[in-house]
């Protein structure tokens, strides 16, 4: 059975994942600094820092959600640079909107509305994708994966940021408790949703992430697919060439 928000629900994972970040916007960003204790902060940092070498100028951030990602890049890229973020969350985005707009920053990035499986982009448009939090949610791995090196052009830079599995003792078990019973709780009566965050801790536990991942990387083509894991495993961040 596929992972979905909610079980009971008919329609399909992709409108389910669109809703569910609908249901949890305005308290997205709070609950993400608050359940990793602002260690998603470092996180992102890490990130973004695999592009400094680059300094891309054109990027594109899939699943952007209220953009914190984006507005990191902006760090390391080109001082022309030019940021397009992409979500199937109009309420995530219309977050994104207003943190862009007190932050005098719409000139550089804007956000739409779009489907990470169907970019609405030409071949080979961009020096950067990039990707945080966002590819487990996807309803197609492999297709979305296609689409973002479809875009990259020749000799761009990939970088993925995801949950991961610690698997050394005893983080693995302390990890699997804090994931499955306390985060849910937490989740719950802060966002109001009743299943956000039971969907957060089993769509980690259903992705296929370290090497597994690694090796679709390589298998839809990218070039050089590497992982680095982050806070003993609890993240990891994907790099790739096309």
């Amino acid at each position: 059975m596929a992972v979905v928000p909610y079980q009971e629900a008919a329609d399909d994972k992709k409108s389910q994942v669109a809703r569910m970040f609908d249901n949890i916007a305005g308290k997205y960003d709070f609950l993400n600094h608050f359940l990793s204790a602002g260690t998603d902060i470092y996180w992102r940092r890490q990130a973004v820092n695999k592009l400094r070498e680059l300094r891309p100028a054109r990027i594109l951030d899939i699943a952007t959600g209220t953009a914190d990602f984006a507005i990191e890049t902006l760090r390391v890229a080109a001082p022309e640079a030019h940021i397009t973020g992409i979500d199937i969350s109009d309420g995530m985005l219309e977050v994104g909107r207003q943190k862009l707009a007190a932050k005098n920053l719409g000139h550089r990035i804007r956000l739409e509305l779009g489907d990470s499986e169907a970019l609405p982009f030409p071949d080979d448009t961009f020096d950067a994708v990039t990707a945080s939090f966002g590819v487990r949610n996807f309803a197609h791995l492999e297709a979305g994966l296609a689409e973002m090196r479809r875009v990259l052009r020749p000799g761009g830079q990939l970088v993925i940021l995801e949950f991961s599995k610690p698997t050394a003792f005893p983080l693995k078990q302390a990890y699997n408790f804090y994931f499955s019973r306390v985060l849910p709780v937490f989740g719950k009566v802060i966002s109001k949703d009743q299943s956000a965050y039971t969907y957060l801790p089993a769509s980690v536990q259903a992705f296929p992430d370290g090497a597994a991942f690694v090796a679709i990387l390589a298998r839809i083509g990218f070039l050089s697919p590497a992982w680095q894991p982050l806070t003993f495993g609890i993240s990891s961040i994907y790099t790739a060439r096309k």
